[in-house]
């Protein structure tokens, strides 16, 4: 390094590689192509996937059974431990928790699990909860609310 590298400010971009400007250039004659065949070619792209002809991979790979991925419903989780850094008496929901940093998955249903303690009277509005964690929140005083899918508040005693 010396004075002239430290005082430069640099460019915006990374100087590109110019092809097909003599062998001494290191990118030369066939610029970068090698010899003959379809990548020599000019417009040559392939495909994503494709191996050369050989048989592709996810033609060799059997498919059977059923994956149920399309159908697959994603929860934002979050135990009840981390419950108790919210004020006394406020509702908690899943705009609450993510405001609040305590997650960053944001689907749109919310789910609450029993690990740790919870020792604030809260109202938990979710679409899931553990047994334990309706134990732990009813025991510091606390109320769930249990919604559907798509956030409206179900009956009592309602299982969605």
């Amino acid at each position: 390094m010396d004075l002239k590298e430290v005082l430069s400010k640099g460019t915006a971009y990374e100087k590109r590689n110019r092809i097909g400007r003599g062998t001494g250039s290191g990118s030369g004659k066939t610029s970068g192509r090698g010899h003959k065949g379809r990548g020599q070619r000019s417009g040559a792209s392939r495909r994503p996937g494709y191996e050369g002809g050989q048989m592709p991979i996810y033609r060799r790979v059997p498919k059977r059974g059923f994956t149920n991925a399309r159908f697959r419903k994603d929860y934002t989780v979050i135990n009840v431990g981390l419950l108790s850094g919210f004020p006394e008496g406020s509702t908690v929901d899943l705009n609450a928790v993510l405001d609040a940093g305590l997650a960053s998955m944001n689907t749109p249903l919310f789910k609450v699990l029993g690990n740790g303690d919870c020792s604030v009277k809260l109202t938990v509005r979710a679409q899931k909860f553990s047994k334990s964690a309706v134990q732990k929140i009813e025991a510091a005083g606390g109320t769930v609310v249990r919604l559907d899918d798509k956030g409206a508040e179900l009956a009592e005693g309602a299982e969605n």
